[in-house]
């Protein structure tokens, strides 16, 4: 009996200590938001542009008021203007910083890149950037909770943001409440994204449509809005369908096509039409392919793309990203971009099947990383005892929730995609319009898969005339190749201002 007694008392201290600990960690206060506030300018067609820049965290608060992160951002707002546009921007990932747009094309300032060649070391060079949008618009750069300064506090943990709902869900409250806090809730509203932050845009901007926030447009950078073009899933032929028109369009830039067409849009059309009417039935026959028919396939597509007949046979006609990658210069010794195909690298183990690292993101990291870095704590004042976290992924326990809720109509989706979302808001509002700017060699998110999943949307056509497809002779990050960068700066600007009207 002393021995249960015992027993219990043990029990009860344990639970004692452990109530004490939660109500600790509960009543411990919440941070407050630092904000650091400077002068800036850029200079566009020969216009000096004031701007008054803030970078910091704003404390966001839940709907129930409650504290839940500290969200990082950059603003940057015309000194002397009232209700100018306004841009909320950021990268994907998912667990992406925004200093890929901020120093690309969206900021005052830009990092100079030796596109497509490798960078090398510091000094790094950062100038004006002539193709920014602030001459137009106010900016707003964002980072999700776990990048850039932000962070979770109160009761709130990154895995309460670490999903593609809960994604949506923070990204919303943030930009609702910055509207609110600096009386925007009336300027016209864009959100621009890239990557996953399409995938991104398209929940937002119905779930912000459901709050009374109706947005003027949408502008998607490097798009990708269904999962499946993307992952290659056994025994389903759709990634490799849509993958196909850039493995092609990559074999054209590396000179691996005979009698190679003078322009790569003619060969790109030429390249659509062979897809759909004899590679997508092919594939869709599978074992009921003949030896002929199969032999007669492989060659054409070796043609296409500069991988031999005997390889795409080997490959049973499915060639996965990765292991184009590291097919299509293997004689050579090099590996080509993922994110950028026009960029290469050397290939480290030419008996290997799949590429393990991106010659695009290699060459360039470090210039936007460190030159960010610089700008953020030099120029903008940024603490310098704050860490500006550049990718969650180094955070432990990063892992993404791809589970994602979707219509009502739908309900939980097998297949993950945001679609949906952007069908239900553009019919749901048929004013808002929507830019995709797609990069011709960039296998991350390829152009053609985009294509698919607008045209199965399922939109009237008076909805979809409202989604306007620009295109450009670079890859995922098209702003590193100076004629796309000037193409991004016209497409973007004359989106904007005929949105307005």
């Amino acid at each position: 009996m002393k021995k249960i007694n015992l027993i219990l008392i043990c029990i009860s201290f344990v639970t004692l200590a452990f109530s004490q600990e939660k109500s600790k960690e509960a009543d411990k206060p919440i941070p407050q938001p630092e904000v650091s506030t400077t002068q800036q300018s850029v200079k566009i067609n020969g216009a000096t542009i004031p701007l008054t820049a803030k970078a910091g965290t704003m404390l966001m608060r839940d709907e129930n008021n409650e504290p839940i992160a500290l969200f990082g951002f950059t603003s940057y707002t015309k000194d002397g203007a009232s209700n100018r546009p306004i841009i909320f921007s950021y990268n994907g990932g998912p667990g992406s910083s925004s200093f890929w747009l901020h120093m690309g094309v969206m900021g005052p300032k830009r990092i100079v890149v030796n596109d497509p060649q490798y960078m090398p070391a510091a000094p790094y060079k950062l100038v004006n950037n002539d193709y920014s949008l602030l001459d137009i618009a106010d900016l707003v750069m964002m980072d999700p909770v776990g990048t850039g300064l932000s962070v979770p506090v109160g009761k709130a943990k990154f895995e309460d943001f670490w999903g593609v709902d809960q994604d949506i869900r923070s990204i919303s409250l943030f930009i609702r409440q910055y509207l609110i806090e600096n009386g925007r809730m009336n300027s016209p509203k864009f959100l621009l994204g890239e990557s996953y932050g399409t995938f991104r845009n398209a929940g937002v901007m119905n779930n912000l449509l459901d709050q009374g926030i109706a947005l003027n447009g949408v502008i998607m950078v490097s798009a990708v809005f269904d999962l499946r073009t993307l992952i290659f899933p056994p025994g389903d032929d759709l990634s490799y369908i849509v993958h196909f028109p850039t493995y092609a369009a990559t074999a054209w830039y590396h000179n691996k096509i005979s009698n190679k067409p003078t322009s790569v849009d003619a060969f790109l059309n030429d390249v659509r039409t062979f897809t759909e009417k004899e590679y997508m039935p092919a594939l869709y026959k599978g074992d009921k392919l003949t030896a002929d028919e199969r032999s007669a396939i492989a060659g054409k597509l070796a043609n296409y793309t500069g991988l031999t007949k005997e390889y795409w046979i080997r490959a049973d006609l499915r060639v996965q990203a990765g292991e184009f990658f590291q097919e299509l210069l293997r004689n050579e010794g090099n590996t080509v971009g993922r994110l950028d195909s026009r960029f290469k690298g050397i290939n480290q183990d030419l008996l290997s099947q799949f590429a393990d690292y991106d010659p695009q993101s290699s060459a360039i990291s470090p210039a936007y990383i460190s030159g960010f870095l610089h700008y953020f704590h030099n120029d903008l004042k940024v603490n310098k005892n704050l860490t500006y976290t550049t990718s969650a992924g180094g955070r432990p326990g990063f892992k993404w929730d791809w589970k994602h809720t979707g219509n009502v109509r739908w309900g939980t989706q097998a297949a993950i995609t945001t679609a949906i979302d952007m069908a239900e808001a553009m019919t749901k509002d048929p004013h808002v319009k929507v830019l995709i700017l797609n990069g011709i060699y960039d296998i991350a998110t390829v152009f053609y898969g985009v294509e698919y999943t607008i045209d199965h949307m399922g939109l009237p056509k008076e909805i979809k005339d409202n989604i306007i497809m620009k295109y450009y002779e670079a890859g995922h990050m098209m702003y590193t190749h100076q004629p796309s960068m000037e193409k991004f700066r016209k497409d973007v600007s004359e989106f904007i201002q005929t949105s307005l009207k």
